[in-house]
């Protein structure tokens, strides 16, 4: 198990700046020391993400790891992003939302037809993005796993339940990610339009990368 890590940053001027539209896909590998900033622009917006070790992917993020490392189901400041091999991948260092769901998983065709109607099947969804992205990275469907949702509002109820409800982001809310190993992070812009966890308007998000001192 390896030891908690202590984190005092200054940040310098962004290296990398980019908006993703509603609903879009995004990736991008964060080198060891650096901060990927992610931006909750308008608010109520949740945005999927995955982790993997940029230097072997079959090193990945592991929701079970996490939450039993931190003793905690929910990704909050100074929570560590563990591997599948009990390795830290990145670490919260600020958070100005409060807490991020690691439970609910992300949306897809299957998933939206039994939530919501059989004619949601062909909604465009987090899985559809997640596909597309990882196509173009040479890998497949067997590379995805649990992920976290930024901004999503997912609590447990007194009878042991997920429910998902009402964001509590504003807009500009925002999660800094230090990068303990080289870390390609693929988001998905949360296309859903059935629950409130976008308040049923999907919206922009912002993804800025810093070097830190």
């Amino acid at each position: 198990m390896s030891k908690k890590i202590t984190v005092n940053l200054t940040l310098n001027e962004p290296i990398y700046d980019e908006a993703v539209p509603a609903g879009e896909p995004w990736y991008r590998v964060v080198k060891a020391g650096e901060v990927l900033r992610i931006t909750d622009v308008e608010g109520c917006q949740a945005i999927d993400t995955l982790f993997y070790n940029a230097n072997d992917v079959t090193e990945r993020y592991s929701a079970p790891q996490t939450i039993v490392r931190q003793k905690n189901i929910f990704v909050e400041t100074g929570t560590e992003l563990i591997s599948n091999l009990g390795n830290v991948m990145m670490k919260v260092i600020s958070d100005t939302c409060g807490r991020h769901d690691t439970l609910g998983g992300a949306c897809s065709a299957e998933s939206n037809t039994v939530r919501y109607a059989l004619d949601k099947l062909d909604m465009h969804s987090c899985r559809d993005n997640y596909l597309l992205a990882l196509g173009q990275m040479g890998m497949d469907k067997r590379d995805l796993v649990s992920n976290i949702n930024f901004f999503m509002n997912v609590p447990v109820e007194a009878d042991g339940k997920l429910a998902i409800v009402d964001g509590i982001s504003n807009p500009g809310s925002s999660v800094e990610l230090l990068a303990i190993m080289d870390t390609l992070v693929l988001v998905s812009n949360c296309p859903q339009l059935n629950n409130p966890c976008n308040a049923f308007n999907p919206t922009p998000a912002r993804m800025t990368i810093y070097k830190a001192d």
